[in-house]
């Protein structure tokens, strides 16, 4: 099964008056990562998972290891009656392991990984992770399978677990790519578009996702489709974790939870992925770029993978990234026929879900050098007779670019993006006239296809330029008289359905319940109930949203109460709304612990932003996150504090907040940091972050004002009891504190999106902000400081541990 690359976890931060004297100084700094260590062979050990030296190698078989000892240990587990070493050149096929054999073939890598990441220690949590690998593994081992020739078999010592993740250099250590030009560091260049061997190694680089579980050659590499055709769709629907990609990580939540069970004509489906099903196709994909490539801009720098890796991308883009922006249309999806532009930035979303940065990299630049070209060599451009293609490639390059992490990144998207919003006006009056030239006609499958791609691309872009307004306080691009009496994207269900003829496709669409964008907005402000799409739920929550962000910066903001009531109303009668969404009967293969699609989950998520947003605007704190620095925004985020004053009204943006937390703590917070990158949408972190700042300035306020009133006390106990379950050690330390460390060091142990490694750095420097203004100001005073301890009941040290 595949696993996640985790972070290396962050040390809690402590006051120096707190650490204990028999603590031995750690004076042995890695020379690659801010870690240190307390003897110098720990810190020869830890460095070699940065340079991938291996020195000991064994003579019977082509494992290399670390340490010596972990060669010995391998030798008389592995190789118990002595064997013989090994001969490259003979060519023989190893006997079949017994399933009792395979059981004891402990993958020795993540051993070595986890003691060297530990410095000696291995926590619980830790070993209990490894023993659930070793488990699956085992579970996997016992199925049939092919014996490749052996020297076809690459070493078991492959990339573990637990492996850490280095960055290069930088204000938050995040992987700083180049924008304008993309030289591998580690393949020679070519001077022809072909397909290479696959990803290169880089110290940098995160070792590909399906690479880490199983050793093996290309065909016995657990894909996505495989592990779903093993399984029938009864049994998926019905077993929690079937359908996630990581089940060995799945918390307490089932992956499909339907509002209501399909009707008898209604059958669970499932969308596969596009595939490339052979090396001719992979050439013909080569073409389709060089054709593209008018100017032959590519031929310096840019190497196409090879099929597998291919199929790998195509795989995490549309079981991980697709369903939480399903704008592109998986059954005709035909990676030979889609214009290259397209199919590169699909891939490069792809490679980041499988953590091959540098790859992904690559793949981006390439997108948008031939989208560059293709806008620049037009004649007579204009953005009426621009492709849809091109739209939803720009798109996918400024979604890469803006939560990348690097500032030049972000930089470039806010360049373009009345580039974006014109195409979508442009594209959407066709849309208009194709629509009207057909005088109330049905349109066929294919037609409905081709204009619900469009509408559904369009609000993409729309819900995409309303997280760029959350998070770095942009002016929206696209306002809400862009799409009036166009109509909302249908549920997916519809969208997925292979229809047997056209006549049951007519009696389909005739059957849906889809209204216009006008006509939605309406009844929410109405304050009646209208019944849409999942898809539908979270451009409306999106549209409210764009709303309160208008509304908050109007002049008359203070005074207008009729204004924030009917916002307050809209957002009531939306989230009432949820209950007649519509039901979906395709398959997800994702975990989220809300019911219905994932698109509602991340709706929630929103929703909970903007309920807050109608009392605090951290428009300080957004501003500081577009340059990317995170002691900036650590220092804008503790400068917020008088935004956030203790009112009645207050306590109802807290529970928000708690909204919020509660997600991550009832799933359990070890499994939403080492899972949620790749499960939940990034949206999830980006909504999460006013809350967390909001909470964490709340609670800081509470324990140094005056007494709290008995609401505010049921609120602080609420929050308090959360961490208790989850082995946070809230005992002796203040919650604000503890709330903002764990928040950061949650959304970036583990980093696909590198935004999320920024904010979480910042967190963390918020967090050791708020303990030491604590300790400035009881040194000053020569006094403790002010706690709640006096009116929280005393933790047992047992429930932290």
């Amino acid at each position: 099964m595949p696993a996640v690359a985790v972070m290396p976890a962050s040390a809690s931060p402590s006051s120096s008056t707190r650490k204990s004297s028999g603590v031995p100084e750690k004076k042995y700094k890695c020379q690659f990562c801010a870690r240190a260590f307390s003897r110098s062979e720990h810190r020869s050990r830890h460095e070699r998972s940065h340079t991938k030296e291996r020195p000991f190698k064994c003579a019977k078989c082509r494992s290399t290891f670390v340490r010596r000892d972990l060669l010995l240990r391998h030798d008389r587990t592995v190789h118990k009656d002595g064997g013989a070493p090994l001969h490259s050149e003979t060519k023989r096929r190893p006997a079949a392991k017994t399933a009792a054999e395979k059981q004891q073939a402990i993958d020795t890598a993540t051993l070595e990984q986890i003691e060297t990441a530990s410095d000696g220690m291995v926590d619980l949590e830790t070993a209990a992770m490894l023993m659930t690998d070793f488990h699956h593994k085992a579970m996997a081992s016992q199925e049939p399978e092919s014996i490749p020739d052996e020297q076809d078999v690459p070493s078991v010592n492959g990339p573990s677990l637990m492996e850490p993740v280095g960055y290069t250099s930088g204000a938050v250590s995040l992987p700083q790519m180049p924008w304008d030009s993309l030289v591998s560091h580690s393949e020679p260049r070519s001077h022809s578009i072909a397909s290479s061997g696959g990803p290169s190694s880089h110290p940098h680089q995160l070792p590909p996702i399906m690479d880490r579980q199983m050793s093996g050659s290309d065909s016995l590499m657990p894909s996505f489709q495989s592990l779903h055709s093993t399984l029938s769709v009864s049994d998926m629907a019905g077993t929690p974790g079937a359908l996630s990609p990581y089940p060995n990580m799945l918390g307490p939540v089932s992956p499909v939870d339907y509002r209501r069970s399909p009707g008898p004509s209604q059958a669970l489906t499932m969308a596969k992925s596009p595939q490339i099903e052979s090396e001719e196709q992979v050439q013909m994909i080569c073409n389709n770029i060089t054709d593209a490539d008018g100017e032959v801009a590519l031929l310096e720098t840019f190497r196409l993978p090879n099929m597998a890796v291919l199929n790998r991308y195509l795989s995490t883009y549309f079981n991980l990234f697709h369903h939480h922006l399903p704008f592109l249309h998986p059954a005709s999806f035909d990676p030979t026929e889609t214009a290259a532009p397209l199919l590169l930035a699909v891939l490069s979303i792809g490679a980041l879900y499988t953590f091959e940065q540098e790859q992904a990299y690559m793949l981006h630049i390439g997108s948008k050098v031939l989208v560059n070209q293709f806008l620049q060599n037009k004649a007579n451009f204009s953005s009426r007779k621009c492709p849809l293609w091109a739209m939803q490639s720009t798109l996918l390059n400024m979604i890469f670019a803006s939560w990348s992490g690097d500032a030049k990144g972000l930089e470039w998207a806010c360049s373009i993006k009345s580039l974006l919003a014109n195409m979508v006006a442009g594209n959407r009056y066709e849309l208009k006239n194709r629509t009207e030239a057909r005088e109330g006609m049905h349109p066929s499958h294919e037609e409905w296809i081709e204009d619900e791609g469009c509408r559904r691309t369009y609000y993409a872009v729309y819900i995409f330029f309303g997280l760029m307004t959350l998070t770095y306080n942009h002016t929206p691009a696209i306002s809400f008289n862009e799409f009036d009496n166009l109509e909302l994207p249908s549920s997916e269900s519809l969208w997925n359905l292979e229809a047997a003829d056209e006549e049951s496709w007519r009696e389909s669409l005739a059957a849906s319940m889809i209204i216009t964008f006008r006509e939605a907005h309406d009844a929410l402000f109405q304050g009646e109930c209208a019944r849409y799409s999942a898809f539908a739920t979270r451009v409306m929550i999106n549209a409210l949203f764009l709303e309160v962000w208008y509304h908050k910066r109007s002049p008359e903001a203070l005074q207008d109460v009729v204004t924030e009531y009917k916002l307050r109303l809209a957002l009531e009668t939306w989230e009432k709304s949820l209950q007649i969404c519509e039901p979906e009967t395709v398959v997800v293969q994702l975990s989220a612990p809300h019911k219905g699609h994932p698109l509602i989950f991340n709706a929630m998520a929103l929703y909970r932003n903007t309920r807050a947003r109608l009392l605090v605007d951290l428009k300080s704190v957004q501003e500081a996150l577009r340059y990317h620095d995170s002691y900036e925004v650590a220092a804008a985020m503790t400068n917020a504090r008088d935004k956030v004053k203790r009112s009645q009204e207050m306590i109802k943006v807290i529970q928000e907040c708690f909204d919020c937390i509660e997600v991550a703590a009832v799933q359990g917070i070890r499994w939403v940091a080492r899972t949620s990158a790749t499960n939940w949408s990034v949206e999830h972190p980006l909504c999460g972050m006013d809350l967390m700042v909001i909470l964490t300035l709340w609670l800081y306020a509470l324990e140094h004002d005056e007494e709290p009133t008995d609401e505010e006390m049921a609120m602080y106990n609420k929050l308090r009891a959360l961490f208790d379950d989850d082995s946070v050690d809230v005992y002796g330390a203040k919650l604000s504190s503890t709330v903002a460390r764990l928040w950061g060091s949650m959304i970036d142990e583990v980093v696909v999106w590198g935004i999320t490694k920024l904010m979480g750095e910042a967190f963390r420097l918020h967090s050791q902000a708020l303990v030491g203004y604590e300790d400035a100001m009881s040194s000053r005073s020569g006094s403790p400081t002010p706690s709640l301890t006096q009116h929280v009941p005393v933790l047992d040290m047992q429930a932290a541990y």
